[in-house]
């Protein structure tokens, strides 16, 4: 099973932020293929979050254990059809260094899975993995995490991608298309700047984020997400500038 591995810097920006910073990225960033193609250059982005009864994944995130595991499923949309792509993930983190293995399946195949626990088809190493995972932590789907992204990509093909994602929200749920659930917003008026390089970020982004005086955070939706549907369990966040 490989993984693409990269670097990752999370800053909370503010609107008046927002537009400030993108301006200044559109001189050496474009947008990226998923972009280009939506009205107003963004896209829905919909996953649907595991972790144990008890919560372990969200406490090992908290307490910023080494190598923690993430697993989740990612659609494109949330009205379904049967030939959309259900994206398949694991994410593993260290540090600010994280590696993704991902793959997608169909959206029939989503559906099998959500009903039984197992995939049709585990040829896959990421799928059959994402099983295993889910069934010897007795991981089972906690909380659902819908935003619009705007990505960007360097217009120079360095391998470096930004996105600016919006209106976060989340709510309980058992699957990533649950009937009549309500999604309550993160963190309204604000906007999630997620930078992701292969190797270290180029020196004109470091001073660019530095000149905004943007300061990293840790800002995982799937942590958020948690504290919205569970706010006796939210700890302290660094304001957005």
């Amino acid at each position: 099973m490989q993984g693409v591995q990269r670097f990752e810097r999370k800053c909370l920006l503010s609107l008046a932020g927002y537009y400030r910073l993108k301006a200044a990225l559109s001189v050496t960033l474009e947008a990226d293929n998923y972009s280009r193609l939506q009205s107003g250059g963004r896209y829905l982005v919909r996953s649907i979050y595991y972790d144990t009864r008890d919560l372990r994944s969200y406490y090992e995130k908290e307490d910023g254990n080494f190598g923690r595991i993430k697993l989740r499923l990612r659609a494109y949309t949330d009205v379904p059809a049967a030939r959309d792509p259900v994206s398949v993930e694991l994410k593993t983190k260290s540090g600010n260094v994280m590696t993704k293995y991902s793959t997608h399946v169909s959206y029939s195949d989503y559906l099998h899975f959500e009903r039984s626990g197992h995939w049709p088809d585990t040829s896959d190493p990421v799928v059959m993995e994402f099983e295993r995972l889910r069934h010897v932590r007795a991981l089972e789907p906690v909380v659902l995490v819908q935003y619009r992204r705007e990505g960007y990509r360097s217009r120079d093909r360095l391998p470096l991608r930004v996105t600016l994602d919006h209106g976060v929200l989340s709510a309980r749920a058992r699957s990533l298309f649950p009937a009549g659930t309500i999604l309550t917003p993160h963190r309204p008026r604000h906007v999630i700047l997620e930078i992701k390089t292969a190797a270290r970020e180029p020196r004109w982004l470091t001073d660019l984020v530095l000149q905004h005086a943007l300061k990293p955070v840790s800002n995982s939706k799937y942590v958020q997400g948690i504290e919205v549907i569970r706010p006796s369990m939210v700890t302290p966040r660094v304001a957005a500038p």
